[in-house]
């Protein structure tokens, strides 16, 4: 039954992008920026409804309170397409970070250049650097929030953490806040996986970091507090009633909090 109900969202999910894609372009960009928005928010609602109505995974996200208004740094756990769009209906202007071949793709290319997004070469450390610094300071000043993926590649839930200092260096740069979200995503949308488990996808938005941090302290904090906080939604999720396959990694990580599953 998994296998079905996993087959037919993956058809409803790209049926989905590419006819909301065709059928609302013409609002899209004829419509300022910002009012523009509501067509990729609906579209990520729209993709946590088929989620929830098709595979049974209902997203549960605890701390909304704490992202604050303004521009901000909002920093997600990566471990799933899913936490690439999940949050979008939560960040009023959210500019992302990307790599640039993303903006080469038909259609969906315009649609990133129409939000103003920051793409990268990500084969240029250097000048990416640069460039992302630069798309950053510029975001922030038109009071949008930066989304940014402290490990910059999706990691399976459990695996031991690999927090770049590229995150560090815009937070040095930028002197505003930093928003940590936890989550569980990955144990219910795999990375490079068919599968979609049904369960509870839960998330938890923590407290920002203040600015003012060195940017090594930072860091460590940022690392420390968001992954205490995956460590606490994994354990919630291996004890709950019918918890999804774990994968090696979360069943290490389980044995390490000497959890027995």
């Amino acid at each position: 039954m998994t296998i079905i109900r996993s087959l037919l969202f993956n058809t409803a999910f790209y049926l989905n992008l590419i006819i909301q894609m065709i059928i609302f372009t013409p609002f899209y960009f004829l419509s300022p920026r910002k009012q523009a928005w509501v067509i990729p928010k609906n579209w990520a609602k729209s993709n946590l409804w088929l989620q929830k109505v098709i595979a049974g995974a209902e997203p549960h996200i605890e701390g909304l309170e704490n992202i604050p208004d303004g521009p901000y740094i909002c920093a997600p756990k990566h471990q799933s397409f899913w936490d690439t769009y999940a949050f979008l209906p939560h960040i009023a202007d959210p500019v992302y970070i990307l790599k640039r071949e993303l903006t080469w793709i038909p259609l969906f290319g315009w649609y990133i250049a129409k939000m103003k997004m920051v793409p990268i070469d990500r084969g240029k450390r250097s000048a990416a650097m640069k460039a992302a610094v630069r798309g950053a300071r510029e975001a922030i000043a038109d009071d949008r929030q930066l989304m940014i993926y402290p490990e910059g590649t999706r990691t399976a839930p459990g695996a031991p953490p690999h927090y770049k200092y590229g995150v560090a260096h815009i937070y040095g740069e930028l002197g505003v806040p930093v928003v940590p979200i936890a989550h569980n995503a990955g144990l219910f949308w795999p990375r490079r996986k068919f599968m979609r488990y049904p369960g509870v996808i839960r998330c938890r938005v923590l407290p920002p970091i203040q600015p003012g941090l060195d940017n090594d302290a930072f860091l460590k904090k940022l690392e420390e507090v968001t992954e205490a906080a995956c460590d606490d939604l994994l354990i919630a999720t291996a004890k709950s009633d019918n918890p999804p396959p774990m994968p090696p990694s979360a069943v290490q990580r389980l044995k390490e909090l000497g959890v027995d599953i």
